[in-house]
């Protein structure tokens, strides 16, 4: 078996192998490379990102996704701590098989360079989540890659730098691409790494910076019109591609799908992201300070990532540690990792000398009850603790006689309030006393066992009995989204069919043809779903059963549900599988719900998931619904009348355009109804 590293990234993967006493990396698709995106070893990336076209049947990957697709799901890597869904032919998808699709067309790329990719190292950022670690090792295992390690990419980086070089050194690896900024401080001696510290960013990135430069394209360009989804994808296509331009050219002329073009400078664009460097270089003094430090001290600065590469951002860098970073020739930015993962791989197959010893990058603990009552993160291994590492702790419940605990398993930074978002939620586990007793003698003995491939074991052991009575791998991330049946998932994703997507015009024009009806009777009477796309009125649904008693008086019952929204739009999913689904709210709706759901309603705006009126827009999120069923011709989902909207759209009259929402205590039902005419005064 050939020695493969993995550098799976947000925008883009590489993959390489070990020839034996150098490193090859593979173009798995570079057939597919459009002339205005070939730049200097773009040929050797895989875009990260599954696609649909309807000149294709079957998904698209790599360069085909990303510059052919009508629809796209792109950055699945960051969505992997929680596993969120993603939309793909108007059917949603787990995070987690969107990877494994993207795994699975890596590895049939490599067969087209005449290899296998049986099993490989794979990188995954210094800073990423046990959760993220876990499910991109399952990811690769349902492509059918067997996993020798997780690999962090600066080490990886690191270990490619030192591999030409072979000098002992102290490095620091500056890692800034798509999705995270990550810095890690190395130590290399007599073939030996070690990871000092790291610390990092999971959401700073090239796509931020990508939003700050269509921002100031649109702040020149006002959009004039609605545009469709294949214009708003090439325009951030565009906005990608001169993004990277600006960082070896002086200018970049953009142009709007309203056929408006603005030129932008590179010296704009570095002082609009200002703040976005200041921010990717806290990382670096917070490395520094951690190992107490100057930057003298370090030998070598590697600068790896396609973020890394702007102009200004690598003067900021020598500038905080007063030296040059090496140049890129010795150490290919985008390349890097992958070359290093598949020396790793060859080091842990015993085909080159080496040993690699990494570092976990968050704490690890539970958590605990201050004396006032508020909760902390008790850390049981510290931050930069060489893998593999064990570490126990003693604690005492609460209250006398528990039958069962919850033992919760956190990793982040104890020094900072649980609530802060470096502190994240890994899964819960249930501690069960065999013979219920007093605080003092329930006291338990939590050990976590943390190995170099980044999987958790845990622990628990009662001090008064020596019963074991936890004693279990972290397998289950129980605060993130819902684990999929990915296998199954996976063969839905690789045989989605395009021809019934819900953004493509089936007649020919940009507007999608209106439904006939939302149901056709099939020969044996099964109706047969015909619905596209459905508009969903959130703020309608959230309200149902939640009405105020009394007009303006509202109790703490009476505001509208979130959590009652979001069941009904998956109990929708699951009717229309094929059905692509807006969810629109009231402008105040954010207000209105409780304290607890503000922030997820807050997220949801977001990303996307929930849509708003703009600011000074006339009507509620009413004439928002009508208006997106009204150009894409979809079926709206409410149990309001919209009265002083159906002048302008008759068709909330007709059969077949509405569908009414029913929740009863334990499920929603969605049956047809008609908007009812106003009443004429006589």
């Amino acid at each position: 078996m050939t020695a493969t590293g993995i550098d799976f990234g947000t925008t883009n993967s590489v993959v390489a192998q070990w020839q034996g006493d150098d490193v090859e990396v593979l173009p798995l698709d570079a057939h597919h490379l459009d002339a205005d995106w070939r730049r200097p070893g773009f040929d050797l990336l895989f875009p990260s990102v599954v696609g649909m076209s309807s000149l294709r049947s079957g998904p698209l990957f790599g360069w085909e996704a990303k510059l052919r697709s009508e629809e796209a799901a792109e950055a699945c890597k960051r969505l992997l701590k929680s596993d969120e869904y993603v939309t793909v032919q108007g059917r949603r998808f787990a995070a987690t098989t969107v990877a494994a699709g993207v795994f699975t067309a890596m590895k049939d790329g490599a067969r087209h360079n005449l290899t296998e990719i049986d099993r490989a190292v794979i990188t995954v950022p210094a800073n990423a989540t046990g959760a993220a670690r876990y499910r991109t090792r399952a990811a690769a295992r349902f492509a059918g890659i067997n996993v020798q390690a997780l690999l962090n990419e600066p080490t990886a980086a690191a270990m490619s730098y030192v591999h030409d070089m072979r000098e002992d050194m102290q490095i620091l690896v500056f890692d800034w691409g798509g999705g995270t900024i990550d810095v890690t401080v190395l130590d290399y001696e007599d073939g030996f790494f070690e990871e000092r510290a790291s610390r990092g960013i999971t959401e700073l990135g090239g796509l931020e910076i990508d939003r700050r430069l269509r921002n100031m394209v649109l702040e020149r360009a006002p959009v004039r019109r609605q545009w469709t989804p294949a214009q708003e994808r090439q325009f951030r296509l565009d906005v990608e591609r001169s993004k990277i331009l600006l960082s070896s050219q002086p200018s970049v002329k953009i142009r709007t799908p309203d056929d408006r073009e603005v030129e932008i400078f590179q010296g704009e664009l570095e002082e609009a992201i200002t703040d976005l460097v200041d921010r990717a270089l806290a990382p670096v003094e917070e490395c520094l300070r951690d190992l107490h430090m100057a930057p003298l001290d370090v030998d070598d600065v590697l600068m790896i990532g396609g973020t890394s590469q702007i102009p200004s951002v690598r003067a900021a860098v020598a500038e905080a540690l007063q030296m040059d970073p090496v140049p890129t020739h010795l150490c290919e930015p985008m390349t890097a990792v992958a070359r290093g993962a598949a020396i790793a791989a060859a080091v842990l197959a015993k085909e080159t000398p080496g040993v690699i010893q990494v570092a976990n990058s968050h704490a690890l603990g539970t958590v605990t009850k201050k004396p006032d009552g508020r909760r902390q993160l008790s850390e049981i291994i510290p931050r930069n603790s060489p893998l593999p590492w064990s570490e126990r702790k003693s604690y005492t419940p609460t209250r006398d006689y528990e039958r069962k605990l919850t033992v919760e398993i956190w990793e982040g930074d104890p020094d900072k309030e649980l609530a802060d978002s470096d502190n994240v939620r890994l899964t819960e586990l249930t501690l069960t006393y065999p013979t219920p007793r007093v605080r003092e003698e329930s006291r338990f003995d939590l050990e976590y066992t943390y190995d170099s491939d980044g999987l958790l074991h845990v622990k628990a052991t009662l001090e008064n009995t020596g019963e074991v009575v936890v004693d279990e791998e972290v397998k289950s991330f129980g605060s993130g989204g819902p684990t999929p049946e990915v296998r199954k998932e996976l063969d839905d994703l690789l045989t989605v069919n395009p021809a019934s997507s819900p953004i493509l015009p089936a007649n020919g024009s940009d507007r999608p043809a209106p439904p006939v009806s939302s149901y056709s009777r099939t020969g044996d009477g099964d109706q047969e779903e015909k619905v596209h796309t459905l508009v969903v009125d959130g703020s309608n649904l959230a309200w149902i059963g939640h009405s105020p008693t009394r007009p303006g008086v509202y109790e703490e019952d009476d505001r509208p549900s979130f959590a009652q929204l979001v069941e009904a739009r998956e109990v929708l999913a699951l009717k229309y599988p094929r059905a692509e689904i807006h969810v629109v709210v009231d402008a105040t709706f954010r207000h209105m719900v409780s304290e607890e759901e503000r922030g997820a309603v807050t997220a949801a705006l977001g990303k996307g998931d929930l849509l708003q009126p703009p600011a000074g827009t006339e009507g509620k999120g009413d004439a928002l619904v009508v208006a997106i069923a009204d150009e894409s011709g979809a079926i709206v989902v409410t149990n309001d009348n919209y009265v002083e909207l159906q002048s302008r759209y008759p068709w909330l009259r007709e059969s077949g355009r509405v569908l009414g929402a029913t929740h009863t205590t334990d499920r929603w039902v969605f049956t047809p109804r008609i908007c009812v005419a106003p009443r004429t005064r006589n």
